[in-house]
């Protein structure tokens, strides 16, 4: 019991010291009304006093929250501030450009970011509103900034925000100029923020130059480039934002390149931070796009694509006659789907060069590129590494990842791109309308000439980080010797450098491995079938049922719910 008292007088001490430090009064009035509820809110104020907020390569995210576990205006002043002298010690020059998005404290944390730049002087440069994130990535190359900051949680919960981080060319190199930050930056930008003294002494300068529109119509300009002029345009497209940024930016490129406007979810149009109609902002989550696949059949749409709010990521549904997903007519395609069509687009476009994804991506890019005679590149997950691919060889021409991530220009954004991977989609489907077929027509026809590759994904969200490393554990200590009736001829742990384990079959894979950005457990499985006697859905079929049976075994083995 002393031990207890003697934990909750430390912690008490601590919220002290950090009220004592605050900038934001909203934040010391909510930090003091859970002082105040002691001892009855101890396991809360244990839980924001955990510690801080790490700033690793996909920077800061975190529940919008008083004290140094959250998101909120004193974390990210001392982020700004650790940033903005980790600038100054790499000898970086130019200003530095910020992006926000339209959560909840966004717009605060840029201009906050914005003061602490000049009061370090250094010039800031400001988004004019919440815009997508691929229009800071673009902003940081078109500028000649020093580095970029982008405000958001991107698909996150609407209770988080999030922080992330960009070099320019100075710093980031070659194939870093705009692209997110990779090791050892992070890890130094880390130090420095912890070196930051007390808040109180951090000067702040003017909010910065806001930009004008001008910068918008200069990313729309160079995105419609991804399209081949003189196209198929007729094409009648749903879409929607999930209540972020991207619907302006996404219809005037959509204009701009001579493709008929999408209709718009109409609920879904306008930025909100509450998401009040999804209960996850994510595309990729059950439910989220029932209001897309509606309006869509509403309007005999051809395809029906959503952004997540940030507007990084792009997500695609397609009229299936199976049925689609819970009989609406209407079925999402996998992140590795698009990926491969894009690929492929690409590549019957004459496009040359290297084509990359990463380790949990499907093998079938691999295949293509093989076969095409083209230079193929596959790296950890995250863009930062997608975009780094090849080591300065083989220009980067594509990259995706299976999480809806795709980069169809990586001179014009060296990140994923929601906007450029919508307009290339479109490309490719009005073309292939005008010849009275589907993107499901050319998958088909991939599926001939290299198999099935069926992939799928066992994702478990916990409230109890230690869950996740015990089942890490648990199938690093009792690795699978068998999957789907065949040996497992290749078992392969990436320790230290991720926290990944690979398992292979003559027909499957396995990869495990822990979310970078979320409270979840992932397990991405693949499994190849051929396609005999030109019978692709029977070939479909065989490969769904192997992939159940592989989603089982892998949840045994994990010990988690399959």
């Amino acid at each position: 019991m002393a031990a207890e008292h003697t934990d909750l007088d430390t912690i008490r001490e601590r919220a002290e010291r950090w009220l004592a430090d605050d900038p934001d009064p909203a934040g010391r009035a909510e930090l003091r009304a859970v002082l105040d509820r002691l001892p009855a809110s101890a396991p809360e104020l244990a839980d924001r006093f955990a510690g801080p907020l790490t700033f690793g390569t996909a920077g800061l995210r975190g529940p919008l929250r008083a004290g140094p576990n959250g998101m909120n205006l004193a974390v990210v002043t001392q982020a700004a501030a650790g940033l903005v002298a980790w600038l100054a010690a790499q000898g970086g020059t130019g200003p530095l450009v910020i992006g926000y998005d339209a959560r909840r404290g966004s717009r605060e944390f840029a201009e906050r970011t914005a003061q602490v730049a000049t009061g370090a002087g250094r010039p800031a440069l400001l988004l004019p509103r919440p815009l997508p994130t691929p229009v800071l990535a673009y902003a940081v190359r078109h500028l000649s900034a020093v580095a970029g900051v982008m405000v958001t949680a991107s698909h996150n919960p609407p209770q988080d925000n999030g922080y992330k981080v960009y070099l320019g060319a100075e710093l980031g190199g070659d194939l870093g100029t705009g692209a997110q930050i990779v090791p050892p930056a992070d890890a130094g930008i880390e130090a420095a923020i912890r070196a930051v003294g007390p808040l109180a002494q951090v000067p702040l300068g003017p909010a910065g130059q806001v930009l004008g529109d001008d910068l918008v119509a200069a990313y729309v300009g160079r995105a419609v480039e991804v399209v081949t002029p003189g196209g198929p345009r007729e094409l009648t497209v749903a879409y929607t934002p999930l209540h972020g940024v991207g619907a302006a930016v996404l219809t005037a490129a959509f204009a701009a390149a001579g493709f008929p406007v999408p209709g718009v979810v109409p609920d879904q149009a306008e930025p909100d931070p509450d998401f009040p109609t999804v209960s996850f902002p994510n595309p990729e989550e059950p439910g989220a796009v029932d209001r897309l696949v509606a309006l869509a059949e509403r309007t005999d749409a051809d395809l029906a694509i959503a952004n997540d709010p940030d507007a990084d990521r792009c997500a695609v549904a397609v009229r299936d006659a199976a049925g689609g997903s819970n009989g609406s007519g209407w079925r999402m395609l996998r992140g590795d789907e698009v990926g491969v069509l894009l690929a492929d687009h690409l590549m019957r476009r004459g496009v040359t060069g290297l084509y990359a994804t990463t380790i949990v991506s499907s093998s079938l890019l691999r295949a293509m590129c093989a076969a095409r005679g083209l230079p193929y590149g596959e790296t950890l997950t995250g863009f930062k590494w997608i975009v780094r691919a090849g080591d300065g060889g083989e220009p980067l021409v594509f990259g995706y990842e299976e999480a809806l991530g795709y980069c169809v220009a990586p001179d014009h954004v060296r990140d994923k791109d929601g906007i450029t991977a919508a307009l290339t989609v479109a490309e490719l489907a009005a073309g292939l309308k005008a010849q009275g077929r589907t993107l499901t027509d050319r998958l088909d026809e991939l599926a001939a000439e290299f198999g099935v590759h069926q992939t799928d994904q066992l994702s478990v969200r916990v409230d109890d980080l230690r869950l996740i490393a015990d089942a890490m554990a648990r199938i690093r200590a009792d690795t699978p010797t068998t999957l789907l009736g065949q040996p497992v001829t290749e078992t392969r742990d990436l320790l230290p450098d991720a926290d990944v384990v690979i398992l292979r079959t003559e027909t499957a894979r396995v990869v495990i491995r822990p979310s970078g950005t979320e409270p979840k457990l992932k397990a991405y499985l693949e499994v190849v079938e051929p396609v005999t006697d030109g019978d692709t859905p029977a070939a479909r079929t065989r490969a769904a049922s192997a992939t159940t049976t592989l989603r089982t075994e892998i949840a045994t083995a994990l010990g988690i719910p399959g």
